[in-house]
């Protein structure tokens, strides 16, 4: 028996494990079940990251709902409702790589990363609520509303890839979907009841609630130790289970645990953090502007709501969905087709809200949903694929820092986009970028790994008179 301290936690696992190379010197830690590290299942490090994912939703998914109603109770301009959209993505990617050093270091264990995230978002409504000057809303709901989310969405996107490295795909999908459709009843909440009357109070009891969302999943996450591999999966050879072998030939394990400084060295690493600025930028835009623009073509608010909850549910289960295709189809694969349909959709939408389509600006706006988020889960676990699990938090947060970018240049580049070239213009160019992010993702390969048709024969084979 064999006792040891995961450096993320002071509470020492019991279990009796060992450790095997692969043929490429990485190391697996097998043995231990999660049971043995934790007290539960495994499944339940899928179940809470996902609740603490839907607490953080509806500050990005949402806020634009309010945005009538924030406009008239604050006097704020549009340009600032949407430039606080922007500050908020910006604070979210800006936290993800210092958060993800301090967690791989054991400085910040995950516990307390997710009550620091839900501080943040109730501290964001209450600033939306209660600021006197939007200086307070760009600071409260801005910063510490982003950078509370940008903790929580770290922690759980990397916590599930921790304990599914086998088949990450579908269960980072997953988690990561709830992100997108734990904002449905708060679109609703916020498009139909939220007035001048009662603002104050809704933001506020919406800020509560989801404090104790977030606080209340946070307190039972752990992360496994170092190089920690299920006990019923054999790195070393093929499984009996066609679905781990499907995903593992689909998408094999990272040659070698690399440390960020080492993954900060790939050239690769560097596509993927454009990939993302361009499909990131996409999404963003998406959100801020599918609303206004369905209200300027003269669609319904109850409509143009209902497309925002479709778009927001679409975008959530995709991310699930696409996460369980890509374990069948390959990573790479999925993440081409995922960038072509946000291209197309944003055509879509353009068109059905010019020739006043209601049902086809839905379904536009739905499948805009579905390749914008289907992006995240893809590139979560596709950094943990390329890089590695042990140092995932930190290599994702150099890939998820591209958000710095794309979250201002969709929201507030955004506006200034439409204030020139109208909506069409916007419209246009997005789709012509997520058709180049296409053409990008095509170049993705995983580093270090040397293919079969790459190996070259030996000119001078060893014979028998050799011998």
């Amino acid at each position: 028996m064999t006792t040891t301290s995961s450096p993320h936690s002071p509470i020492p696992t019991t279990g009796t494990y060992r450790e095997v190379t692969d043929r490429n010197g990485r190391v697996y830690r097998i043995g231990e079940t999660a049971q043995d590290i934790m007290g539960r299942p495994r499944w339940t490090m899928v179940l809470f990251p996902w609740i603490g994912m839907m607490g953080i939703s509806s500050s990005e998914y949402a806020f634009t709902s309010a945005e009538d109603t924030l406009h008239v109770a604050h006097h704020w301009s549009s340009l600032h409702i949407f430039w606080l959209l922007g500050v908020w993505v910006f604070f979210q990617a800006a936290i993800a790589f210092p958060a993800g050093q301090l967690r791989e270091s054991g400085r910040l264990p995950a516990r307390n990363a997710m009550m620091l995230g839900a501080l943040g978002t109730f501290l964001g409504y209450l600033s939306l609520a209660y600021a006197p000057h939007v200086f307070w809303a760009y600071l409260g709901f801005g910063a510490f509303s982003g950078m509370g989310a940008g903790l929580v969405y770290a922690t759980c996107v990397n916590m599930v890839g921790k304990w599914y490295p086998e088949r990450k795909g579908g269960k980072t999908g997953m988690v990561n979907g709830g992100f997108a459709y734990g904002s449905v009843p708060f679109v609703f909440l916020f498009s139909s009841y939220l007035d001048l009357t009662n603002y104050k109070t809704v933001l506020l009891c919406v800020g509560i609630f989801l404090l104790g969302v977030v606080a209340f999943s946070g307190w039972f996450f752990k992360d496994p130790p170092k190089n920690w591999w299920p006990p019923h999966v054999d790195p070393l050879k093929a499984s009996d289970d066609p679905r781990i072998r499907r995903a593992l030939e689909k998408n094999p394990p990272a040659v070698k645990q690399f440390t960020p400084r080492e993954a900060s060295r790939q050239p690769v690493l560097v596509l993927m953090w454009f990939c993302l600025l361009f499909t990131a930028g996409i999404n963003i835009f998406g959100i801020a502007f599918q609303v206004p623009f369905g209200k300027d073509m003269g669609f319904a608010g109850g409509i143009v709501a209902t497309a925002m909850s479709l778009k927001a549910i679409v975008n959530g289960t995709g991310r699930g969905v696409i996460g369980w295709i890509s374990d069948r189809y390959g990573r790479r694969n999925t993440l081409i087709f995922v960038c072509i349909v946000l291209g197309m959709s944003q055509f879509g939408v353009l068109w059905s809200g010019t020739i006043g389509s209601m049902p086809f600006f839905l379904i536009c706006s739905m499948v805009s949903g579905f390749g914008g988020g289907a992006i995240f889960p893809l590139f979560a676990a596709m950094t943990a694929d390329f890089f590695g699990e042990n140092n995932n938090a930190t290599n994702y947060g150099m890939v998820y820092s591209s958000k710095l970018v794309s979250g201002l240049a969709g929201s507030g580049l955004g506006a200034v986009v439409v204030s020139a070239w109208d909506y069409e213009g916007g419209f246009i160019l997005a789709g012509g970028i997520g058709l180049f992010a296409a053409f990008l993702a095509i170049f993705l390969k995983q580093p270090g790994r040397v293919r079969l048709k790459d190996i070259q024969p030996n000119p001078r084979p060893i014979g028998r008179e050799d011998i």
